[in-house]
């Protein structure tokens, strides 16, 4: 129910969104659209667009300041290549059946907007509705047939009032407008300079080669929040208005979509897995899995996507967003108690659901060692196995173990190390990237670090929960480590990510680290604390930008950050893992250097989080803009993990905290699996879970009832 109202399928057929890009795109002259959505939606508009073999100009915004902003960003963006162009400015989300109608009231609106008059649809109200505003028509334009001054905007009324404004010829305020170009930007500068000019500064000078997504500067986020009606149209002497007589909605309740929507013989809309027996006039919807039996019901929504489910009737159901639900998130996102909620609710989806599903479907019981990605439906996805997940895959059970999970946790960890051992483990005692299937040819022979490092940092796992599992872990996890040590060694200092010393990669390095803490924290015994301090040494004085306090993905063989890499620079969710990983070393080497350089890559990792959506993007640019406006799962883990550890302010801690668990929240199934992608950036019905995540999910979990138990770890 979180999902954005544009990218849903509604009614049947496309979405909204994709609905409005075909109306506009049968219209005279229209040229490929300009869209402007949030930098977390921005991947999910391409996506539909490709689908409809649709090419547009994206304007990803960092954080959503409203409409005046987003309709200044593409008017300006227009105006650079054509100041006096026509633009059609409509909503993403409104429903409008009748496109030659649409049309017709289009064609009524270029006369005076090519003079340079601001022109708005004025809907015909069918009803006395108190969710829209409202526009008084003033005087005929004479030039333009159909076309009226507008005498004033009205705010939303009451029945009474809107009664009074039907009567009186008002008009529904639809919220679409035509005009040109220049006039738009010249009028909004004439009254609202100060905007005009912050959304200029976060508008790039020109697009990326090959890439249809714009991504606005950050300091996007320092334009006023307004709408476009409240910024221009209530102030402007250019206003005018075109009424239109033709259906239209904005989709705004159930019951609106039960309306644009085609029914059957006993007058219900049904969408999913739903059975319904003596039920009439109701919307049933049943999304991600939840499935619904509606008996005996009459003029009833039923909407339930996973664990979020609205029962109302129909005319109350006033919102697309329930806001029973909303509440509820936003209570659970407060200080104090919440931390303990949030706590027992994701901790009862591990134990209850997480756990048991990937043992059960996650593990192949006959062939050996775990799958790589699951389908929503449980099926295994891909032949080919890394190291890394079947090693991630037995620190969760055996990290289960510790937690006190009373489910098979000790099979499941000897499943994964049995795996490791008899696919994956090299002659020269370092395990192998991938293989087709255990005990098979290798697909992929080579060796990197990062396997290594998730393979010490299981067998730390194993030895915490119950050494009797492998009673020779510590002996092997040293013998390991001496031959990272050998193999891995760079002559500059620091440790190769590959056996041929040719890539210089920080987060390798960084779990490396991470396995040295885990085996420092059952004792110390063996090369750990000499291991950790070298990774910290390189860290701090070759990964660190102490400049600007942040750590890069991929250097040269002189540790020197790479200016021409594929890889994008700076990803908040290693700024995250890095200060939760300094913290620890803080707290086990007394080094003050580790809790102030953790504290100033928290800084920079939350830059990287989207305010509108509250959620960590994938990758920043060297100006803090954002690189890949995606959100994967594994940030929001990293986030809390680091929040977990590094605030010192209680109530800011849990602040911190529970927003972060409301975002990786946003992720969650309920039958125990994850998508990648969070709700509201729309992705397809298979999309898979991927096993890896399961390793950062348990580790958020764990930092979560750190701070529920009153000590963050």
């Amino acid at each position: 129910m979180e999902r954005p109202k544009p990218f849903l399928d509604l009614i049947g057929g496309h979405s909204l969104f994709q609905r409005t890009v075909l109306r506009v795109s049968g219209l005279r002259d229209a040229a490929a659209p300009v869209v402007v959505t949030g930098a977390v939606h921005a991947q999910e508009a391409q996506r539909q667009l490709v689908a409809l073999g649709a090419g547009a100009r994206i304007l990803a915004e960092p954080s959503g300041r409203d409409s005046a902003p987003a309709l200044l960003a593409a008017a300006l963006w227009i105006a650079r290549e054509s100041p006096d162009a026509l633009v059609l400015s409509v909503h993403s989300d409104h429903h409008i059946p009748d496109s030659v109608a649409f049309a017709a009231a289009v064609e009524a609106a270029r006369p005076a907007a090519a003079e340079g008059a601001i022109v708005t649809f004025g809907v015909k109200p069918t009803r006395p509705a108190v969710s829209f505003g409202y526009i008084r028509p003033g005087d005929p334009i004479t030039s333009a047939p159909g076309a009226f001054s507008v005498e004033r905007f009205l705010e939303k009324p009451d029945r009474e009032t809107a009664v009074a404004l039907i009567s009186t010829g008002c008009l529904w305020n639809s919220g679409n407008f035509m005009f040109r170009a220049d006039a738009m930007v010249a009028e909004a500068r004439a009254l609202a300079s100060a905007l005009v000019e912050a959304v200029e500064r976060a508008l790039p000078s020109s697009a990326p080669d090959g890439d249809d997504i714009v991504t606005l500067a950050t300091c996007f986020a320092a334009a006023e929040r307004i709408s476009i009606d409240r910024a221009v149209m209530e102030r402007t002497s250019r206003a005018v208005v075109v009424p239109i007589d033709h259906a239209w909605s904005d989709l705004g309740s159930w019951d609106a979509v039960w309306d644009a929507s085609s029914r059957d013989s006993a007058g219900n809309t049904v969408l999913g897995h739903a059975a319904l027996a003596g039920t009439t006039d109701c919307l049933v919807r049943a999304e991600d899995g939840a499935r619904v039996v509606a008996l005996g019901l009459r003029n009833i929504a039923v909407v339930a996507r996973g664990k979020d489910v609205l029962v109302s009737d129909l005319a109350a159901a006033g919102s697309l967003t329930t806001r029973l639900v909303a509440q509820a998130r936003e209570e659970a996102s407060a200080p104090g108690e919440s931390v303990d909620l949030w706590s027992r609710r994701l901790e009862e989806w591990l134990t209850r659901r997480a756990l048991p599903a990937w043992w059960c479907f996650g593990a192949d019981h006959e062939g050996g060692g775990f799958h790589e990605a699951l389908s929503p439906q449980f099926e295994p996805q891909g032949l080919e196995r890394r190291a890394r997940v079947q090693a991630r895959q037995v620190f969760v059970y055996a990290t289960a173990g510790s937690l006190g999970w009373e489910g098979p946790w000790r099979a499941a960890a000897r499943h994964g190390l049995a795996a490791m051992d008899n696919g994956f483990l090299r002659s020269d005692g370092l395990y192998r990237f991938s293989v087709a299937s255990p005990g098979k040819p290798a697909v992929d022979d080579h060796a990197p670090l990062y396997e290594q490092a998730f393979v010490l940092l299981a067998l730390a796992a194993l030895t915490e929960a119950d050494g009797a599992i492998e009673p020779r872990s510590r002996e092997r996890a040293r013998g390991l480590a001496g031959t990272i040590r050998e193999a891995f060694a760079h002559p500059g200092g620091g440790f190769s990510a590959d056996l041929g010393r040719t890539a210089f990669l920080s987060d390798p390095v960084m779990h490396l680290f991470e396995a040295c803490l885990a085996w420092l924290r059952l004792g110390g015994e063996g090369p750990w604390r000499a291991l950790a301090g070298e990774v910290f040494e390189l860290f701090s004085s070759r990964l660190f930008d102490r400049d600007l306090g942040r750590v890069y993905e991929a250097y040269d063989s002189d540790w020197r950050p790479l200016q021409d890499t594929r890889d994008d620079r700076i990803e908040p969710g290693h700024q995250f893992e890095w200060a939760w990983l300094l913290t620890q070393w803080a707290a086990l080497d007394g080094d003050d250097r580790a809790a102030d350089m953790a504290r100033r890559l928290y800084r920079t990792g939350k830059a990287g989080i989207l305010p509108g959506a509250s959620l960590a993007v994938d990758a920043l640019n060297d100006d803090l803009s954002v690189a890949r406006g995606g959100s994967r799962l594994w940030p929001q883990t990293e986030w809390l993990r680091a929040a977990a550890s590094l605030e010192a302010d209680p109530a800011e801690r849990a602040r911190e905290v529970c927003a972060a668990a409301a975002a990786i929240d946003r992720y969650l199934l309920p039958s125990g699996l994850w998508r990648d992608a969070p709700a509201g950036a729309l992705v397809e019905d298979d999309h898979p879970a991927p096993a890896s995540s399961f390793y950062h999910i348990l580790g958020a979990i764990l930092a979560l009832r750190g701070v529920a138990g009153g000590q963050a770890d």
